[in-house]
């Protein structure tokens, strides 16, 4: 499982998860903060907690509304800056321009997989406002939309196409860590 990174990213930063919705950015980031011993924050399980479901949010509030708690949630993640810290955010956050410019202070690790990767996941989730109708599809549109902001933000790129959570996580140990094996493979 390939991972590219323009150099090793010290750990010395947040690593903040990024992606579109689907391809595991919770799962891998806890495991990643349970391999590197530090905390780890869902932005998007924040929201629930302080406001109700996100599906809840969009059908009694919309989009806009959930966007602003969204972007104050990422926030109160990221602003503290503390190093030991694993931050997995929801799949339209990365758009916010000022959660852009926190992202800047962060070790960010875009998740990039493909529609065959996530599609079995968003057919079956009932919980996603914005998969309304045809989630295939809708997850399409918002990937093609959304993936050149992905790409220009991530320090490292993870494909997880292949492996459990747990695989992915410690190969992105490796390469967070500056393992020369993991970074022999980056330069492949």
């Amino acid at each position: 499982m390939p991972a590219r990174s323009s150099s090793a990213p010290p750990v010395s930063s947040p690593v903040v998860l990024i992606g579109p919705m689907a391809v595991g950015k919770s799962a891998v980031g806890q495991h990643l903060a349970h391999r590197l011993g530090h905390g780890f924050v869902d932005t998007d399980a924040a929201i629930v907690a302080q406001h109700g479901t996100i599906t809840a949010i969009f059908a009694c509030r919309g989009e806009h509304a959930f966007r602003e708690i969204e972007a104050r949630a990422v926030a109160a993640a990221i602003e503290p800056l503390v190093a030991s810290q694993v931050i997995s955010l929801g799949g339209g956050a990365v758009l916010d321009s000022g959660t852009q410019q926190l992202l800047e202070k962060c070790v960010v690790v875009y998740l990039e997989a493909d529609e065959s990767t996530v599609r079995e996941r968003i057919a079956r989730s009932s919980n996603r406002p914005l998969l309304a109708g045809d989630a295939v599809s809708r997850w399409n549109e918002m990937f093609a939309a959304r993936r050149p902001v992905y790409e220009r933000l991530a320090d490292v790129v993870l494909d997880v196409r292949e492996g459990t959570a747990a695989h992915l996580a410690a190969h992105l140990e490796d390469v967070l860590r500056g393992n020369a094996a993991a970074q022999k493979e980056v330069e492949e």
